[in-house]
């Protein structure tokens, strides 16, 4: 499995080199992702596919804006009504450059309100990974920078989530609690700033 991390912003990518740039299987690239070749692409999207804005404003004019009409009408299909942060569904696009999109909510909405201090990179990435890891047809997927554009989250905390989902996917570094207290300090280490207890 290749994976192509692509943005266009310097501090992104620069925390992005801190965390993979050990990792034989990735690459990094400082460019407009829409422009790359690849098996898939991923939709940092919304949990009801509205591909109007941001990145995803981006791919609706790369793909045509019939993706977003199908990639709803599945959404609408499912048993939940929506597509939880944590789940993905692949999409064809009709593209030979690109032929398929993995749409993985990294929000309900579209909103800037309290993303940044969420776990939402983690568990968009690992959706990502576990859905391109499942397709034989998948040997190659470009990855935006997870909740850094409109959810607003720090570069860095965004590398982290990202290359967490990574180890336990690509890496098979599983996790292991002996007891609560473990569990919750593994899940202040994905965001340091994301709040545990309010009092």
């Amino acid at each position: 499995m290749k994976i192509i991390l692509s943005a266009i912003e310097p501090k992104l990518i620069s925390a992005w080199e801190e965390f993979f740039s050990e990792e034989d299987n990735v690459s990094i690239t400082e460019s407009d992702i829409t422009t790359l070749e690849c098996d898939a692409i991923v939709s940092p999207a919304n949990s009801f596919g509205f591909m109007d804005g941001g990145l995803d404003y981006a791919l609706s004019v790369r793909f045509g804006w019939d993706l977003e009409k199908k990639l709803q009408h599945r959404i609408k299909a499912l048993p939940e009504g929506e597509l939880l942060v944590g789940q993905a569904l692949l999409m064809e696009t009709g593209d030979t450059k690109v032929p398929y999109l993995i749409s993985a909510p990294t929000m309900r909405i579209p909103t800037n309100f309290n993303i940044d201090t969420s776990v939402n990179a983690y568990l968009a990435m690992k959706a990502v990974l576990i859905m391109a890891t499942r397709e034989d047809k998948i040997a190659s997927v470009a990855v935006p920078g997870l909740c850094t554009g409109v959810g607003r989250m720090q570069p860095v905390i965004a590398a982290r989530q990202m290359y967490q989902a990574y180890k336990e996917i690509i890496l098979g570094e599983r996790m292991d609690f002996n007891n609560f207290g473990e569990a919750q300090k593994y899940h202040w280490n994905i965001n340091p700033q994301g709040m545990v207890w309010t009092h």
